[in-house]
């Protein structure tokens, strides 16, 4: 049984019997007025951190999501997009389809302003997506793609470019791990189905991200995941797991290279009225600036005792430089 055919079986057991110890999520779940999210859908909540953020829902946006788990995600993204077909929910498990269309119309009874055609649930794999090019706003996917091995995860991030508009924002949580992960596990089919042994150093995951054309990254969150001990794994050191959350934005590449955030701030402590670094970046008295990796970059160059340069903190809310 190859490791796609292994995780679909996870997930095929854990729709018709919601697991609720399969993912630990570290995040908390949506609460707004009027947003009832039936306690199923909490249960097959199958994912490891948050994906699309709430500023990325504005205007009525097409909003694509792979891997449907219980459906909460859909339900969540359905309240910024009230509309037929607004959110496309693509999944490769019969069982799990049709749990969420289940859920879907228990969501209906206790949420007065869902209706279940805002959803639209369709058979489909994450390396051939069923879904027209540029037709989405808004793609996310949560603790899935660090199943794939490299080859497959380069495909799902190639389609998931191919469906996004210009400017189109794709949202990911994934594990991560600056550990080295022993070939054993890499391969070991049941760990990398349970999300386990497929985490990337972030360097490596945000470059395949970048590779693929996406102009701007965001890393909006990191937190501890799992730790995967010589006692319980084939390992003979302890593996630090994280947990990642990204936005890639289809922005046109700069000719310097991506604009990556990792939580980085510039602070000028100068004399004069700002400091202008005539590459588009103004830095004003003791105002802090969020700045990408490579402006910060360009700023401790100048070795300048006015400017102040913080570590990246891979907490990132928007607004800088860029």
């Amino acid at each position: 049984m190859s490791y796609l055919e292994t995780t679909k079986d996870i997930y095929k057991k854990a729709a018709e019997t919601p697991d609720v110890g399969l993912c630990c999520t570290t995040t908390p779940v949506w609460a707004f007025p009027g947003l009832e999210i039936p306690k199923i859908m909490q249960q097959m909540n199958y994912g490891c951190g948050s994906t699309v953020h709430p500023r990325d829902l504005v205007n009525n946006p097409k909003i694509l999501y792979v891997g449907v788990g219980g459906g909460m995600e859909l339900l969540q993204f359905s309240y910024f997009s009230r509309q037929p077909e607004g959110v496309i929910g693509v999944d490769v498990v019969d069982e799990m389809l049709a749990a969420s269309a289940r859920n879907f119309e228990e969501a209906a009874e206790s949420n007065a302003w869902f209706d279940p055609s805002f959803v639209t649930l369709k058979k489909g794999d994450a390396l051939s997506l069923p879904v027209e090019d540029e037709s989405v706003d808004v793609a996310a996917q949560n603790c899935l793609f660090n199943i794939f091995h490299e080859e497959d995860l380069k495909k799902a991030l190639k389609e998931m470019y191919r469906v996004l508009k210009p400017r189109g924002r794709l949202v990911l949580s994934d594990p991560v791990s600056e550990d080295e992960m022993p070939e054993s596990l890499k391969q070991d089919e049941q760990l990398r189905g349970l999300c386990l042994s497929g985490a990337l150093p972030l360097k490596d995951y945000i470059k395949m991200i970048t590779d693929i054309g996406f102009g701007t990254v965001e890393i909006r969150a990191k937190r501890p995941y799992r730790i995967l001990t010589p006692t319980q794994y084939d390992t003979p050191e302890s593996i630090y797991i994280e947990s990642v959350e990204v936005c890639a934005i289809k922005d046109p590449m700069p000719a310097d290279g991506p604009c990556v955030f990792t939580g980085r701030t510039a602070i000028y402590t100068g004399k004069d009225e700002c400091f202008d670094d005539h590459n588009g970046h103004i830095l004003l008295p003791n105002q802090p600036l969020a700045v990408c990796d490579k402006t910060a970059g360009n700023l401790e160059a100048l070795n300048s005792p006015d400017i102040w340069v913080s570590p990246s903190t891979y907490f990132y809310d928007g607004g800088g430089c860029c």
